[in-house]
């Protein structure tokens, strides 16, 4: 058997389902029962049978498996692979806000630790952000912890008042402006897809701004034939699966990110063969953290 038809065998054996997102390695999408974004990825694992969860992800994205499904077993390909701007804020600062502003939602980019995600009142996605914020009563929103996103959601949102915070995706925000005019001149007849987690100057140059399943969608429903994509380079496997004819450019030698690509089919099959790397969560944490989770899914289908 060759790696790939161990982990299929394995998987059905020991009743795993594997869920990955778009930035890892293709070789590990290609192998995993469902490819998503965050928010596609949290709502899929509220609704699989399987006992057992393999997550191809950073950390904070196992925590949610494990916060929406505490009666399951979640576990991480890789127990390294962690996202950096989920550490980017502290409970103290929240605390501060919150004393600060009297109707203030404290909104949690999904991208965080379970530990924020206990001290806020809701979640978001870069796919549903926009939908979620609009619908909440308060007029005062803390968005926590990217400020990128957190200044493009504002914008579509004028009614609202933003309290931003500092945070940042150290991969989005080295896709700079003078990389994509570059590339923009080298293939002129390319739309610029952007993810909201870039700069304001390079959303400003973009043909079509959304989150990494709203890229591939828009991509894959254009009539133009080539792209420059301005987010992590793991998406090019999933755009190049659905659209073999286009072409897909990207900015820079560091659109990527290096703990998304920590994971492989290795240590993949690892996990299979002898089940580690268990997300463990207190009861009490799973629960608090469980309420923003929950308040998003519902908020993002009204």
């Amino acid at each position: 058997m060759d790696i790939k038809e161990e982990i299929a065998q394995l998987k059905q054996q020991k009743d795993f389902v594997i869920l990955a997102h778009y930035y890892v390695d293709g070789k590990v999408q290609e192998i995993a029962d469902y490819v998503g974004d965050s928010y596609y990825l949290s709502k899929v694992a509220t609704e699989i049978p399987n006992q057992n969860i393999l997550f191809a992800g950073v950390s904070f994205m196992g925590e949610s498996a494990k916060i929406l499904n505490p009666e399951k077993n979640v576990y991480m390909a890789d127990s390294a692979a962690d996202c950096p701007m989920a550490h980017m804020i502290d409970v103290d600062r929240i605390e501060q806000v919150r004393k600060e502003y009297e109707d203030v939602a404290v909104v949690c980019y999904v991208n965080s630790t379970a530990e924020i995600k206990t001290h806020s009142d809701v979640c978001v996605t870069s796919s549903n952000a926009i939908k979620v914020v609009k619908n909440l009563k308060n007029k005062y929103i803390f968005f926590i912890p990217d400020n990128n996103l957190g200044h493009y959601v504002a914008q579509q949102l004028p009614e609202k008042e933003f309290i931003f915070h500092d945070g940042f995706c150290h991969v989005h925000k080295s896709i700079e402006a003078d990389l994509v005019q570059k590339a923009k001149e080298l293939h002129p007849d390319a739309l610029i897809l952007t993810h909201p987690e870039c700069t304001a100057d390079v959303l400003e140059m973009s043909d079509f701004i959304g989150s990494t399943s709203q890229i591939i969608d828009f991509a894959t429903k254009s009539t133009n034939e080539k792209f420059i994509i301005c987010t992590e380079m793991g998406v090019f496997y999933e755009l190049s699966q659905k659209n073999p004819n286009k072409k897909f450019y990207s900015v820079g030698h560091r659109q990527f990110c290096p703990n998304m690509k920590k994971i492989s089919l290795e240590k993949v099959l690892d996990v299979l063969k002898n089940p580690k790397n268990e997300m463990i969560l207190d009861e009490e944490t799973i629960e608090k953290a469980n309420v923003p989770l929950e308040r998003m899914l519902k908020l993002a289908e009204q």
